[in-house]
C-alpha cells in the first residue's frame, strides 16, 4: 500500500519539474543565450572612470597595505569580466602584479554611472634593499593595455621569489554599500 503513494509522489514530483522549464533554456523571445543576456555587453575603457580611492598604506618594511581603485561606468549597462591588469613601474622596469590566488572573477555587472573597485594589496619592501622602488602604478580593464597611472607613494614594494613584487590584485567587486 505504500508503493502506490511514493510513486504517486515521485510521478507528480517529476511533473512539476518539467513544468518548471528543465528543458532548453539555450534561447530567450530573442535568440540570444539567457546567459549573454544577463551578462551584457563588456565595458569599454572609453566610457570607464578609474582613481585612487582609500589607501591604507604600509607603515614599514614587512607591513601589508591596500590601495583601492574605484571603477565609475559613464556608458550604457555593461559587465566587467576578469581580473583589472595593474603594472608597477619602477627604473624603467615595468612589473605585472598577479592576480589574489585567493580570489575568483566572476562577471560583474555595471549599471549606467554604476561603480565597482578593485584592492591593490602589496607588503612593503625596504627602501634600498631587495625591493622595487615604485614610482608609478598603471591600471585597467583585464586584456588591454593599463590605462590610468598613479604615482606611487607609498614606499617600495617587497620582492619574492628573486623579481615578482610581493603584491596581488583582487577581482572586481561591486563599490558601496
Amino acid at each position: 500500500m505504500r508503493a502506490v503513494p511514493i510513486t504517486v509522489t515521485a510521478l507528480a514530483a517529476a511533473f512539476l519539474l518539467t513544468a518548471c522549464g528543465g528543458g532548453d533554456d539555450s534561447a530567450s523571445g530573442d535568440g540570444e543565450s539567457k546567459a549573454s543576456a544577463a551578462s551584457g555587453t563588456a565595458c569599454a575603457a572609453g566610457d570607464l572612470t578609474m582613481a585612487a580611492g582609500a589607501v591604507n598604506a604600509a607603515p614599514a618594511a614587512g607591513d601589508t597595505g591596500n590601495v583601492t581603485v574605484t571603477v565609475t561606468n559613464g556608458g550604457k549597462a555593461c559587465t566587467l569580466d576578469g581580473f583589472p591588469k595593474v603594472e608597477l613601474e619602477a627604473d624603467g622596469t615595468t612589473v605585472a602584479v598577479p592576480h589574489d590566488e585567493g580570489a575568483q572573477a566572476q562577471p560583474l555587472p555595471l549599471a549606467e554611472q554604476g561603480g565597482a573597485s578593485f584592492t591593490i594589496t602589496y607588503v612593503r619592501g625596504e627602501e634600498g634593499g631587495s625591493s622595487l622602488a615604485v614610482k608609478t602604478v598603471s591600471y585597467g580593464l583585464p586584456d588591454a593595455s593599463a590605462a590610468e597611472s598613479l604615482d606611487w607613494s607609498y614606499g617600495a614594494v617587497a620582492l619574492k621569489d628573486g623579481d615578482k613584487p610581493d603584491a596581488s590584485v583582487s577581482a572586481f567587486q561591486v563599490a558601496g554599500d
